[in-house]
């Protein structure tokens, strides 16, 4: 942590010794990336500019967030902002900049928050930057006017300041609120004590389970060829080829296999489908009868 601590300081250091740039050496060295790719301009402009860099990271450090790392998300965002910086705008380089680090640093802090995702909406961000700041405004003149608020009511208070919906405003408070846990992490002090991943339930099917499966699927698989038996020999075919068969063949195919209309088939269709349904519902009460 240390060491980390003064290489932000050597940084900040020595972004604070870069040269302050003119409008006119701005715009110059902008058009030399912008129309010949000249990289030492394009360096010249961002070392600029790393002290803005550094200074916008410095106010997102309270979320937790090394230094280093901001400083890094803040750099890129300022070469983003070189890449697609347009001179004949006529702005300055440093507010067009901001926007690029700003973003860049936002949507680094919101990605490591949680190892569940935060949001990337224009809304959630806006929530996860302003929620707690615009909450606890309002909490303040609320004390002042001798008003105590229930949650739905801040809820609804915090979407109407922000501009967002209630439902996000809701979503982003539990998300707020919480934090990530290890599954394995002890579930209480003592030596023994169990992983919470001990305590997840198995979603697998259970032995028990696929025991029963199996039994289930050899007697219905039983059922059905006793069904079959009650079928004569084209019955069979027919729903063979129907039913049994991938892909399973037409009414007009079969029809003309055994020269039949289709309609004719679908008549022989439907009347073995009849036959092992009086099967199998026969054998069922034959069944039910037995556990009785």
């Amino acid at each position: 942590m240390a060491l980390d601590h003064r290489h932000d300081m050597s940084m900040s250091r020595q972004a604070m010794k870069a040269e302050l740039l003119d409008a006119e050496t701005e715009r110059r060295l902008a058009y030399a990336w912008r129309d010949q790719r000249d990289e030492k301009a394009l360096h010249r402009l961002i070392t600029a500019y790393m002290r803005l860099a550094i200074s916008m990271a410095a106010k997102f450090k309270r979320y937790g967030a090394p230094m280093n790392d901001l400083i890094q998300e803040a750099g890129l965002g300022l070469m983003k902002a070189a890449d697609k910086f347009d001179p004949d705008r006529g702005v300055r380089f440093s507010t067009y900049a901001t926007w690029w680090i700003k973003a860049s640093i936002q949507d680094y802090v919101m990605r490591n928050w949680s190892m569940v995702r935060t949001g990337s909406t224009s809304s959630q961000k806006s929530l996860f930057f302003n929620m707690r700041r615009v909450q606890a405004r309002l909490e303040r003149e609320a004390a002042h006017e001798g008003v105590k608020l229930d949650s739905h009511q801040m809820h609804q208070m915090i979407a109407a300041e922000i501009g967002v919906p209630l439902r996000d405003v809701e979503m982003m408070e539990g998300r707020l609120a919480g934090s990530d846990f290890s599954l394995n992490a002890v579930q209480s002090s003592e030596e023994e004590g169990r992983e919470w991943i001990d305590v997840l339930e198995d979603d697998r099917e259970q032995a028990a389970e696929t025991v029963e499966n199996r039994h289930d699927t050899a007697q219905l698989r039983e059922w059905l060829l006793s069904a079959m038996q009650s079928l004569n020999e084209r019955e069979r075919f027919i729903v063979r080829e129907r039913k049994l068969r991938e892909p399973a063949r037409t009414l007009e195919s079969l029809g003309q296999e055994l020269g039949l209309s289709k309609e004719r088939v679908r008549q022989l269709e439907a009347a073995a489908f009849s036959k092992m349904r009086k099967s199998l519902e026969a054998q069922s009460r034959e069944v039910q009868h037995f556990l009785a």
